[in-house]
């Protein structure tokens, strides 16, 4: 038998882990990801022109892009119908976004040709398969075979730290639960990381809402219409508040080098950079939240017991601060 890897609660909450990245701020991150929508309603226009934001590091829906290499399998179209489309969408081409046609099945050479894309560029993002039907082996649609299925390219995703977006159908009939209409089982949905329905309010109409669900992301509706070939967000993008927790601590730091304290202690002092509050029991949660900033900007940390009380301790590296000890 082979013996259960357990970690400790400890162990979770006070190790250093790579942070989740988004490919699309808050809406596509690194994993394995389906968009669906009915025949014709613009999904691939949609996908497109995620790819061709992602690669030149634009806004896509109002959201913030991670800028880097996209690959899109357009498994139903010709290369003549995709230099229509991309005339559409921009007159300049992009050296991070490359296109195939033709690809083979998921159990009979995708994921290899996925790794070799990944070798190829170094900074790949994210991989779009339009459709997904067109890379699919198992004819019978059902929990377990669609979970094993998609399960070979979630694996995938993770072990490249890409994201992998299936173009996917929904059914005819329509559901107050847009996940629900997500063609086949719910084995689809069960194994990937998220999902986004776009359907239109009625047919034709070139108005739509985008039903977005997933396990990093937050749930989200958002309401777009198709102008000039792009969905566009039709409502008030909200302005999210910027977290400058990463700059006060940095800015702290080119002054003080060395902190070994209380969490009380450095909520103090950080309250007074920020002109308002920091508790105290927030502080090593967001250490260890923000831990790979800190480092990009010099900055080590260490939480320990000492006495029976837990001391925050801080350093400050001038040559590894990627600011050059400006002030942020």
């Amino acid at each position: 038998m082979k013996e259960l890897k357990i970690y400790s609660s400890e162990y979770i909450m006070n190790t250093l882990m790579k942070p989740i990245e988004y490919c699309v701020d808050g809406l596509i991150s690194q994993g394995l990801f389906i968009l669906a929508g009915a025949p014709k309603v613009g999904k691939s226009w949609l996908a497109l022109d995620m790819c061709l934001s992602i690669a030149k590091g634009e806004k896509v829906l109002g959201k913030a892009t991670s800028c880097g290499h996209a690959v899109y399998l357009s498994l139903e179209d010709s290369l003549i119908r995709l230099q229509n489309r991309l005339y559409e969408l921009t007159d300049d081409p992009s050296d991070n976004l490359h296109f195939a046609i033709m690809a083979e099945s998921i159990s009979n050479g995708l994921p290899e040709q996925i790794e070799y894309c990944r070798k190829r560029f170094d900074d790949l993002k994210i991989v779009f398969i339009d459709t997904l039907q067109m890379v699919r082996n198992e004819s019978e649609s059902s929990y377990g075979s669609d979970y094993k299925e998609l399960s070979v390219l979630k694996a995938l995703a993770d072990k490249l730290g890409i994201a992998i977006v299936l173009v996917h159908h929904t059914r005819k009939c329509s559901d107050s639960d847009p996940f629900n209409m997500i063609s086949g089982s719910t084995g689809l949905s069960g194994c990937v990381d998220g999902s986004m329905v776009l359907i239109e309010s009625k047919r034709g109409s070139r108005k739509a809402k985008l039903h977005c669900v997933g396990r990093d992301i937050e749930n989200q509706e958002i309401n777009v219409v198709f102008e000039n070939s792009r969905w566009k967000v039709s409502d008030d993008i909200k302005n999210v508040k910027p977290d400058y927790f990463s700059f006060a601590v940095h800015d702290f730091m080119v002054t003080q080098k060395t902190f070994k304290g209380s969490a009380t202690q450095l909520a103090e002092k950080l309250s007074a950079l920020l002109y308002k509050e920091v508790f105290s029991n927030r502080v090593k949660k967001d250490l260890i939240q923000h831990a790979y900033d800190l480092q990009d900007y010099g900055v080590a940390f260490e939480s320990k017991r000492s006495n029976g009380q837990r001391i925050i301790i801080l350093n400050y590296d001038p040559k590894s601060d990627s600011s050059d000890g400006r002030n942020l």
